[in-house]
């Protein structure tokens, strides 16, 4: 028998909680600071629990009664307090150096976490007036969560400041990178799920560090949450020593910063100065940048925040241990109708936050408390590029009818169909040089889109090699963004779109199954955006699918697949359309009213090889834009 030699435990290895542990020492806050900003936190707890369980009493003005609590206990616990630690301190920032910033909320189910500072800081009131800042407002705030006809255990839609929602887990990176392209003031927030780090989306999404131009463009401060659990089962990266985490983020181009235990005093310490720590260097990082016009690919920071899953919640319940374990992950406490100690220690749980040092008789957030959030469109809950439609500004676009083909008799000329359109997008993005960008797997040239290089090149900030001048299509300015990725591109476009910009993305038919749940995603939030009159519209996804079935040449069957419009056809036409044009003229007449267009998916469909040409302008025009 072979003996297996001893190693540290886990609790040996990264160290139990307790007091914090950080990469940044210092305590910058004073001791009022650190009340404020602690109380404000522990208001946010007692709305995150209050939303899960009350149906009445939301101040506990009096003891709480089994018919007080909600029938059916539905939502998570487990991630909110460390998504409104996070939260709470962005906004010490945000006040301290007027920063423009959102923030998106990565770990499934996280939306108590969202939902309790922006109420507080007044945005939710504000967007829903019957949600008003008394106990009227606050009792009505908790009874729509997780209920028919009320709103979502994510930060959907109707969460104000969200473009992110987290119903599928693994693409809150690549939405917040999409978010800065071209937003050269824009700090992103991102917070991801040692859960949702498992994905493989969220995998590949590390690296979209390198394909950020400080000169240009804003930047994504990343907040790994290592709280430890998924549903029932521990996380990879919680339970891997802290030198491997290290050195694995410190491979992808990070220069990770640990904020790590439980201590509340000591946690609010290190995770002020750490923040702090990072804005600066990501200040500095941009100024040096564009101070010199150079860009170069710089090693951002990032967070590893370590704190216990379902943090100040119950210790335990029925002797099972609960904070910091799987068990705090959705409802830590359930029977209350039937059983009175879950009740009482419902009631003790909710009053150790003590809510009547927290609101005035009325229900409304103490003054003091108040102003620990910034204020206008400088909360994250208000930030304008959070509801991307109020920024968007119409393309410039050329006519379109000047790059068709004259076509002579129908049947007798052959042409590549989506060349000509590669001219037209060459000139949307020469007259729009900050807020539109052509998205693709590497492919662009192989879809015959590649006269976008003639103003644009394909952007490149790594290492070169005197054999990449041998074509010259890489650049750090270039605006086609290529990566052997169809998440990873698919949510930089949705992140892209959903702050204000334009997009097209081309990929070839057999491989766009990659995105069918990306698609789906949003998709639905169009779906609900378009019953959300603050709700601004957006630029649509335009997506032309190359390579089609019919014609796949040296291929072969590995790239026969069509289905992805069977997907489509089972959303609502609401949001979507598919085309399918036959030729140059009618794919050019298409497009043009894609990038018009805006709240749908657009999904194009026209194979890149030499097809016979039938319909001269006026008759595409006259076909693609016929209705019943």
């Amino acid at each position: 028998m072979v003996a297996i030699p001893s190693r540290p435990t886990i609790e040996q290895s990264i160290s139990a909680y307790g007091e914090a542990r950080s990469t940044v020492k210092g305590a910058p806050l004073s001791q009022e600071e650190v009340r404020k900003i602690h109380a404000f936190w522990q208001a946010c707890n007692y709305l995150a629990v209050g939303m899960i369980y009350l149906r009445d009493n939301p101040l506990l003005k009096a003891p709480l009664k089994p018919e007080q609590i909600k029938n059916r206990l539905l939502g998570h616990w487990g991630s909110s307090p460390g998504l409104s630690f996070i939260y709470t301190h962005c906004n010490r920032l945000i006040k301290k150096y007027d920063l423009n910033m959102i923030y998106l909320a990565g770990p499934g189910h996280g939306a108590p976490g969202v939902l309790a500072p922006i109420y507080l800081e007044g945005t939710y009131s504000e967007v829903f007036p019957d949600k008003s800042e008394d106990a009227e407002g606050l009792l009505s705030f908790f009874k729509q969560f997780s209920f028919p006809g009320g709103i979502g255990s994510h930060c959907t839609p109707e969460t104000p400041g969200s473009v992110h929602e987290g119903g599928e887990l693994g693409y809150s990176l690549s939405h917040a990178y999409g978010t800065v392209f071209d937003n050269p003031d824009l700090i992103s927030v991102v917070v991801v799920g040692d859960g949702e780090s498992e994905t493989g989306p969220l995998a590949t999404a590390w690296h979209s560090n390198k394909f950020i131009n400080p000169t240009r463009d804003g930047a994504v401060l990343p907040i790994l949450h290592l709280n430890g659990y998924k549903i029932n089962n521990p996380t990879i990266l919680s339970r891997v020593s802290h030198e491997e985490i290290e050195d694995l983020f410190r491979g992808y181009g990070y220069k990770p910063y640990f904020v790590e235990g439980n201590d509340v005093e000591t946690m609010h310490q290190a995770m002020a100065a750490t923040l702090e720590q990072c804005v600066q260097e990501i200040r500095s990082i941009q100024q040096q940048a564009r101070s010199s016009d150079v860009a170069i690919r710089p090693r951002f920071p990032m967070i590893v925040l370590r704190t216990p899953k379902g943090w100040t919640g119950p210790a335990e319940v029925d002797g099972h241990k609960v904070e910091g374990f799987w068990r705090s992950h959705q409802v830590p406490l359930s029977g209350m109708h039937k059983n009175p100690e879950h009740l009482q220690q419902l009631e003790a749980w909710m009053r150790s936050y003590k809510p009547e040092e927290l609101f005035d008789e009325t229900g409304k957030l103490l003054p003091e408390l108040r102003d620990m959030a910034p204020t206008g469109d400088r909360r994250m809950s208000a930030n304008p590029h959070a509801n991307g439609g109020v920024l968007r500004r119409s393309l410039k676009m050329p006519n379109f009818r000047h790059y068709g083909t004259d076509i002579g008799s129908p049947g007798q000329l052959e042409a590549e169909n989506t060349k000509p359109l590669g001219v037209f997008l060459r000139d949307i993005m020469k007259m729009n040089p900050t807020n539109f960008r052509v998205f693709g797997p590497d492919e662009t040239t192989s879809n015959k889109l590649n006269a976008v290089y003639e103003v644009s090149k394909k952007f490149w900030i790594a290492d070169y090699l005197p054999e990449d001048q041998d074509g010259g299509e890489l650049s750090p300015d270039g605006r086609v963004m290529e990566m052997l990725s169809e998440h990873t591109l698919e949510g930089w476009l949705e992140g892209y779109l959903l702050t204000g910009r334009h997009g097209f993305f081309s990929t070839y038919e057999a491989f766009v199954h990659v995105i069918d749940s990306m698609f789906n995603q949003h998709a639905k939030w169009l779906e609900i955006c378009n019953h959300l009159p603050w709700r601004e519209a957006i630029a649509s996804l335009n997506l032309l699918i190359t390579s089609t079935v019919w014609r796949q040449d040296h291929n072969g069957f590995t790239h026969q697949d069509p289905g992805f419009l069977d997907l489509v056809v089972n959303k609502s036409p609401s949001v979507t359309r598919i085309y399918l044009p036959p030729d140059v003229n009618s794919l050019l007449s298409v497009a043009d009213h894609c990038l018009r267009s805006t709240n749908y998916i657009n999904v194009i469909v026209c194979d890149k090889q030499l097809h016979f040409q039938y319909l001269d302008m006026e008759s595409a025009i006259i076909l693609t834009t016929a209705r019943k």
